[in-house]
């Protein structure tokens, strides 16, 4: 753990706030890290399903742990932002495992983790932050340890008991450690207030088009808000849209947007 770690930490937990929620643009390799960064983000976010797609594997804890460390590292190594990884369940089988993913987040760089339910059983998440917690206070790092309950994203259990069950969910997520709580997939105004108003930690949530302005939703007590793997997908859209042009019209109009060579190869020349 450096210096550079521990202020970092600090940063990033001090972004946390309603007044101005903290916006990530996640990113799921160096150089879309760097060009975010150079947008003015002050953090940097990866996306697992991202990063599992760069890395040739298919999002939903495929994606071996020492891939996604190293990956972690290049990141850390490039931005002077703070970083916090997505590492789905924990890139393990128990809780063994993720306190050794967990201590090689902390190494990579890393100052806040991702870690989310899924499926599982609420007491296998629980179980899962509470020995992330304790690795971090072991390595002396303030981790900041965001818990995603996938309730809505999933449609898991009764529609009409589902705001219930996430609010329960996250008072037992805060009680094993966590830091805040991320519920993707929720998108009614009036559920994110209740939540926000209900959750003790701060909320983020997850964007995309339609959803209400970063500022809305600060208003509406949302902390934190990410775009996911969006950012990943629409690059990977703009890939095919090209592809497509070029096989189907043998035109290029889709290359017209672009980063310029010189600026993108400018950000990979220059790291902090």
């Amino acid at each position: 753990m450096t210096t550079e770690q521990m202020a970092n930490a600090r940063l990033f937990r001090s972004l946390h706030t309603p007044a101005e929620p903290l916006a990530l643009a996640n990113a799921w390799d160096v150089a879309s890290a760097r060009v975010i960064e150079a947008a003015g983000a002050p953090a940097i976010a990866t996306t697992s399903a991202g990063v599992a797609w760069s890395l040739g594997s298919p999002d939903g804890d495929a994606l071996g742990r020492e891939q996604a460390l190293e990956l972690i590292s290049r990141i850390t190594a490039a931005v002077a932002v703070p970083v916090t990884a997505d590492i789905e369940g924990g890139y393990g089988q128990d809780a063994a495992d993720v306190a050794a993913t967990v201590a090689g987040v902390i190494a990579a760089g890393a100052v806040g983790v991702n870690i989310e339910d899924g499926t599982r059983h609420p007491d296998e998440l629980a179980k899962r932050l509470a020995v992330a917690r304790q690795t971090a206070d072991r390595e002396g790092v303030d981790l900041f340890l965001n818990a995603r309950i996938d309730t809505y994203l999933f449609g898991l259990g009764e529609a009409d008991t589902r705001l219930e069950e996430t609010l329960s969910r996250a008072r037992r997520y805060v009680d094993a450690g966590a830091d805040g709580i991320f519920v993707p997939g929720v998108t009614d105004t009036t559920v994110i207030e209740t939540l926000a108003k209900g959750i003790s930690v701060p909320l983020n949530v997850m964007a995309a088009p339609g959803a209400p302005t970063v500022a809305e939703l600060g208003a509406l007590g949302v902390a934190r808000v990410s775009l996911g793997p969006g950012v990943a997908q629409a690059a990977y859209a703009a890939a095919r849209r090209a592809a497509r042009e070029l096989f189907d019209t043998g035109a290029y109009d889709s290359l017209t947007d672009g980063i310029a060579f010189p600026e993108l190869n400018a950000l990979l020349s220059s790291r902090h």
